[in-house]
């Protein structure tokens, strides 16, 4: 059954403190849902018929500056809930997966916590902007912002991996944001500085030997099965415990949601698995 959300409830202002406001905004405005989307770039199927037509089409308005656009129905509903794919906005998780990272953030800063924050598959940068921007509005001047992606897109799945196969995201273009896209973000916000550090390249090749000593917050949103699972091997064992893991996709794919379950089961985990929205799932390490 999907659960829904209150957008009202969500979306309700901090009434003093501006630090809460600070980060409502920056939350909306990563979203867009503070103004919303009206067009997309127009794209056709790559080896279409339309595709031949659409690159001489485009030279000729690129020479003149016009771009060719359609209508980009915007649901304040759907943004806020995670559940459609923006056309330009930095993140597409939503109002309330944000609120989730930044009481995960906030708490492990109130209490001390020790360690850095991670997200495993980013996209365009929203939320590891957002996580820089909780850090920098809560005064916290030692933890570091790891941002960890291929920069290309999803891997091709192992054969095997029947789930990740039939789920295609790998073949997903618009999934595939270059690191320099990323860092303009950074830069957009003010918030790309030496506190955040990249790891570009294939979860199995960087994460098992990235230089990170201990973590406090690890966001996983790689989707598939062996990249969630990677992830969890390489990076669980440095998790503080008090510190969280959210996982993104629990429930929306379903190789990240047998990776996490047949990880879990074999470390005996049985803290909490807690729901943020309809996908989003987190826990808090105990042990």
């Amino acid at each position: 059954m999907t659960e829904t959300l209150s957008v009202e409830r969500t979306v309700e202002p901090a009434a003093e403190d501006p630090r809460r406001l600070y980060c409502d905004l920056l939350r909306n405005t990563l979203t867009r849902y503070a103004f919303g989307e009206t067009y997309t770039p127009y794209r056709p199927r790559p080896r279409s018929w339309r595709a031949g037509v659409y690159r001489q089409v485009h030279r000729l308005l690129r020479r003149r500056g016009l771009e060719l656009v359609h209508r980009y129905v915007f649901s304040a509903q759907a943004r806020a809930e995670g559940q459609d794919w923006p056309p330009e906005a930095e993140t597409m998780v939503g109002l309330r997966r944000l609120d989730n990272l930044r009481e995960c953030i906030t708490d492990v800063i109130g209490r001390g916590v020790p360690g850095d924050l991670i997200e495993t598959g980013v996209w365009r940068g929203g939320s590891v902007i957002f996580m820089r921007g909780v850090l920098q509005a809560y005064g916290d001047t030692d933890r570091t912002v790891w941002v960890a992606d291929s920069f290309r897109g999803l891997p091709r799945p192992h054969p095997d991996r029947t789930t990740d196969v039939e789920d295609a995201l790998w073949r997903e273009p618009f999934l595939a944001v270059p690191l320099s896209r990323v860092e303009q973000n950074f830069r957009r916000y003010g918030l790309l500085d030496d506190r955040v550090r990249f790891a570009p390249g294939w979860f199995e090749d960087t994460l098992p030997t990235l230089p990170v000593e201990r973590l406090a917050v690890l966001r996983l949103d790689g989707d598939l099965y062996d990249s969630t699972m990677v992830a969890l091997r390489s990076l669980y064992p440095k998790l503080s415990v008090g510190g969280y893991v959210i996982v993104d996709d629990y429930h929306a794919v379903r190789g990240c949601k047998q990776a996490v379950d047949d990880f879990r089961a074999e470390h005996a985990i049985t803290d909490e698995l807690r729901p943020v929205d309809w996908t989003c799932r987190y826990w808090q390490r105990t042990a």
